[in-house]
């Protein structure tokens, strides 16, 4: 493959996947910076592949990847910190007040969803933050694609019974 095209690949995997990558690696760290390279180390080693050789598996590829990599990180060093949500994006265009509502919310749900085990919110986060299929879940976590769904079925199903639960202690807040 000639230079151009490679780079128009890695270049075009970037925009798609480094953010999401970021996410999933700071998760796993805890620090968004350590995170950051990571993802930079992830794709310099996707610099060295083939296009043809990763094929239509890109996402697994670099996630599998991703995940390997912090995971090292986490290991050398020896780092046993509470996992944590980096922080929430705001979304343009809003009404005022709209904002800090919907981080209040989403703060709530993260801190419910800490409360799960460690492998229902890896695959929540892969499959909603990342919006993975249960195949490149399942090939990322080396989890069966059944079992992917049963955690992501049964985390939600967790995640609506605690919000259900707690929604009128909120109101009366």
């Amino acid at each position: 493959m000639e230079d151009a095209t490679k780079s128009t690949w890695i270049v075009a995997a970037m925009d798609r996947y480094e953010s999401h990558l970021v996410r999933y690696a700071t998760w796993i760290l805890g620090d968004v910076e350590c995170a950051r390279e990571v993802v930079q180390e992830t794709f310099l080693r996707l610099c060295k592949e083939q296009p043809a050789q990763v094929g239509n598996y890109l996402a697994q590829w670099l996630f599998t990847v991703c995940r390997n990599l912090a995971f090292d990180v986490r290991k050398k060093e020896n780092r046993m910190s509470p996992l944590t949500d980096p922080e929430v994006l705001p979304t343009p265009h809003q009404p005022p007040g709209a904002s800090l509502e919907h981080e209040e919310r989403m703060s709530h749900v993260l801190r419910i969803m800490e409360t799960l085990p460690k492998n229902q919110r890896e695959v929540l986060r892969l499959k909603f933050q990342s919006d993975l299929s249960y195949k490149e879940i399942s090939e990322i976590t080396h989890l069966s694609v059944t079992n992917v769904g049963f955690l992501i079925h049964t985390a939600i199903k967790t995640l609506r019974k605690e919000l259900v639960a707690e929604s009128p202690k909120r109101r009366i807040q």
